[in-house]
């Protein structure tokens, strides 16, 4: 029988790990069940999964209903790809993502993941100006600590130089405008809408100094996440969409995360009540049952492709798999069976006030977010908002509480890609049993946290 241990350490390369906590013996953490809103190690213990594995999760581990679906449609057809060719499953699914997006965003495009999505999108925007005459627009324009994929176009998009720094030269025409982070906010700090309409006003200062013949496209989401959660000012999405309607640029909402209701709606945007052009989307599409991402664009994007001899030329071997267009379209239905987007409108407000109570803690200085999608910024001092340098920070966060969580039965995220932060996305499945069990075990590792700092 294989050494689980032994062979994690000497053959397995796990993503965005520091492999040398496990060079001298460590112990890798394996995770071999999930049923719910908890997953078990390989010693049984429990967790709760207050990620939802990486936002992805959305119905809860241990559905046998997307399984089931998975093993059907693999006895059926296993696999074809989309060159040229089609199967009913990826059909019936493009139809159904058509139905449910907002306004003319009617075409889908599938991918096998959320990084790929993006790399679409951004290939879509510059071969579609090229098409209609304008060929001098490629540049894109992204938001400060913003994340946007691993594929050096996605990753050239991210706002974090120290993410880009190791793979640098990177797709150059890129460049940063400022995010949504209203607790840090410079300007406009008393007044959240005001506050929005300067971050707006932003991009179009950048495509007037970058020339509006010469961007193609911006790329958001709804809520950011990198940074800590940062949710838009009221307003914010409106002034963005006029200025990109005024100078034809392309408004891309990365939805990898906030779609398929993180956010109790189907796509992120219309929780806010704006139509982007592209819809770039993944993780809780099959709620994590089977890898799928999927590109949407708006009919006037398509026109161009539906004549002559004019193709997309990009394309994934597994993009829209069968097995996994079936599980999507389980899961879709799944989610129409429980209500869980209504799930998640009804209880957000539990959930956020749930975790306003950690606001007394000293560490805490904000708790900010939506839907089921939160992050708790940790401060040094809540009356000036002074945050941890770099080394403490490493202290903090890898030293200490990333474990502790761990061992207190908690797996969420402690994050620095901005602020430290802790992340919290917990499946959709999550009731206020889950949200006062996540509130006491992160106040018993932080308030431990404030004593060791």
């Amino acid at each position: 029988m294989t050494d689980l241990q032994a062979a994690a350490r000497d053959n397995l390369w796990m993503h965005f790990t520091r492999h040398s906590t496990y060079e001298n013996g460590g112990e890798v953490p394996v995770i071999v069940r999930g049923d719910g809103a908890y997953i078990y190690d390989d010693k049984g213990k429990q967790y709760l999964d207050g990620l939802a594995g990486l936002f992805v999760v959305q119905a809860g581990h241990g559905r046998q209903e997307l399984a089931e679906a998975a093993a059907k449609q693999a006895a059926e057809l296993a696999f074809f790809p989309l060159w040229s060719y089609a199967h009913p499953k990826s059909i019936e699914l493009a139809e159904r993502l058509a139905n449910e997006a907002p306004g003319d965003i009617n075409r889908v495009f599938f991918t096998t993941g959320g990084g790929e999505a993006v790399e679409s999108a951004w290939k879509l925007a510059k071969q579609y100006f090229k098409l209609v005459g304008k060929p001098t627009k490629h540049k894109v324009i992204g938001r400060q600590v913003a994340y946007h994929g691993t594929p050096h176009g996605a990753l050239s998009i991210t706002g974090i130089p120290a993410f880009k720094a190791p793979y640098e030269p990177l797709v150059p025409s890129t460049f940063r405008v400022p995010n949504t982070n209203f607790y840090r906010a410079e300007y406009h700090a008393d007044d959240e809408y005001a506050f929005g309409q300067w971050a707006a006003n932003r991009i179009e200062e950048a495509i007037i100094f970058e020339g509006p013949d010469t961007v193609a496209a911006i790329f958001l989401e709804p809520v950011q996440n990198a940074g800590g959660c940062f949710p838009p000012p009221p307003g914010y999405f409106q002034r963005v969409r006029e200025i990109c309607d005024k100078y034809d640029v392309l408004m891309v909402s990365d939805e990898v995360i906030c779609a398929y209701g993180r956010l109790g709606t189907m796509f992120g945007g219309q929780k806010f009540d704006y139509v982007p052009d592209i819809i770039t989307s993944a993780k809780g599409l099959t709620s994590g049952y089977s890898p799928l991402g999927a590109m949407l664009v708006h009919d006037r994007l398509f026109e161009p492709f539906k004549h002559g001899d004019t193709m997309f030329a990009h394309g994934y071997t597994f993009g829209g798999h069968p097995v996994s267009a079936a599980v999507a379209l389980a899961n879709l239905d799944l989610f129409d069976r429980e209500d869980l987007l209504g799930h998640v409108r009804r209880n957000e407000g539990a959930f956020r006030s749930t975790l306003e109570k950690l606001l007394d803690l000293p560490i805490v200085g904000d708790v900010r977010g939506d839907g089921f999608f939160y992050g708790i910024e940790l401060v040094k001092d809540k009356v000036t908002k002074e945050t941890f340098n770099d080394d403490e920070s490493e202290r903090l966060l890898r030293g200490f509480l990333s474990k502790a969580l761990f061992e207190a039965g908690l797996y969420c995220r402690a994050d620095d890609r901005g602020d430290p932060v802790v992340q919290l996305s917990p499946p959709l499945i999550a009731d206020q049993a889950i949200f006062d069990e996540i509130e006491q075990k992160l106040r018993g590792v932080l308030s431990e946290a404030w004593t060791k700092i």
